[in-house]
């Protein structure tokens, strides 16, 4: 599953943002990368020890996992640190898979779901669209400033060539609760059709049903 959260982060949320990137220090992407991806990334990610850091991630991370989609789309059991990354003109990321286990040694996580996060607009650059391959398709996205997309971490994907200006993201991966993608699709639009029968017939018989139905598959599918 794909899916676009529109306006996660709040235009005060993103001014703020973006003035900490633009105090940051920014380093060599390969540097965070893994064996396969190192050979075909080619971007800056801001320093994992920056001063910055912590306010960034109270800012994009906080509304990120606060977001009632982001957790219903996600069902989010562990959720990494972001990396915050910047492509200039000629930078790219080409095909590639995520890493299926990331984290320091004793903080081990699984990468069920990527998200991407982006952080100025997209007349700001040329070029530089998330490309997702999907059963039908191809999927280029590439959002206002302040949306974010959910997608599979295990699909084929990679970032278009900025041709001009500049491309602002983060980029985070959650160990979800429930590992089966199909699976965490399904009780997405369960949770959908729940969520609009609670708002239109929340005393209904049908949407008792519906409400049981979808609690107790996650109970079913959940792991932790």
């Amino acid at each position: 599953m794909l899916l676009v959260i529109p306006r996660v982060l709040g235009t005060r949320q993103l001014q703020q943002a973006r003035a900490l990137l633009d105090q940051g220090h920014f380093v060599d992407g390969r540097l965070s990368a893994g064996k396969s991806a190192r050979r075909v990334k080619n971007n800056e990610e801001l320093h994992a020890n920056a001063s910055q850091m912590q306010q960034l991630n109270a800012l994009v991370m906080g509304a990120l996992v606060d977001h009632p989609l982001y957790q219903a789309a996600a069902l989010p059991h562990r959720v990494a640190t972001p990396f915050y990354a910047r492509y200039t003109p000629g930078m790219t990321y080409g095909d590639h898979v995520d890493d299926p286990i990331m984290g320091p040694p004793g903080g081990h996580y699984r990468t069920d779901v990527s998200t991407t996060v982006f952080l100025n607009e997209p007349e700001d650059y040329e070029g530089g669209e998330l490309v997702v391959r999907t059963p039908f398709g191809e999927q280029r996205v590439k959002q206002p400033a302040g949306d974010a997309v959910v997608y599979p971490s295990s699909s084929l994907h990679h970032v278009a060539e900025v041709r001009a200006g500049e491309r602002l993201v983060a980029v985070t991966w959650t160990q979800s609760m429930v590992r089966n993608p199909q699976q965490r699709e399904l009780l997405y639009e369960l949770y959908q059709t729940r969520e609009a029968l609670l708002e239109k017939q929340p005393d209904a018989e049908e949407t008792t049903r519906i409400d049981h139905v979808y609690v107790n598959l996650v109970r079913m599918w959940a792991e932790l």
